[in-house]
């Protein structure tokens, strides 16, 4: 069993590696260990992300892809989750979340019985589903009470946006004058492909 520990964060100041000892420890629980890992900061609402599509691009049938928890896999919308729902399970990869008890039957060599194992591949498949569309609606949500909160400092006079990190911006700026690509440079700073995009633009 070949398990592939995705991790994510969702902006560059923000620690993609927090959730490392939790899989570690969970995997460790199960008598096996953790073979390659997948680590980024890039928003899960966007499909865009280079070391998850790596992930998938390395993935063999019968890989197990590890995470937190289903909202470190996807807050994308309808149309991108069924998208990469259905590479995901082309690709014959087995998703096992922390905070997904169902889940965890991945993580067994030995399956019970044929009856009993389709009863719960089918609960378990449920359960992601709802659980991404709750991390979408969270993310929406999010969105929203955000907007409102810059609508009413706008209006206040208060609202100055987001500063600018300096250091990354020179940093993509360098590799992209070393005729890196917009990806490749994103995944070597260790930002989402939109950073990149901005600091082009700047």
């Amino acid at each position: 069993m070949f398990i592939r520990a995705y991790l994510r964060a969702s902006t560059e100041d923000q620690d993609a590696s927090r959730a490392r000892d939790s899989l570690e420890q969970f995997v460790a629980a199960h008598g096996k260990g953790i073979a390659s890992e997948y680590l980024e900061n890039a928003s899960g609402a966007t499909a865009e992300r280079p070391e998850l599509r790596r992930l998938l691009k390395d993935a063999r049938k019968g890989d197990v892809l590890l995470v937190e928890s289903i909202d470190r896999l996807t807050r994308l919308s309808v149309e991108d989750w069924q998208k990469l729902k259905k590479v995901i399970d082309s690709k014959g990869l087995c998703i096992v979340a922390l905070d997904l008890p169902t889940s965890h039957k991945g993580m067994q060599d030995v399956k019970g019985d044929e009856f009993t194992g389709r009863m719960l591949s089918a609960i378990n498949s449920m359960l992601v589903e709802m659980m991404a569309a709750i991390a979408r609606k969270d993310y929406e949500q999010r969105r929203e009470r955000q907007a409102q909160g810059i609508a009413k400092a706008k209006a206040d006079g208060k609202y100055q946006g987001r500063p600018i990190d300096e250091a990354l911006h020179k940093r993509i700026k360098e590799c992209r004058v070393a005729g890196m690509s917009l990806r490749t440079t994103a995944t070597t700073v260790g930002c989402a492909l939109s950073t990149v995009q901005r600091a082009m633009r700047q």
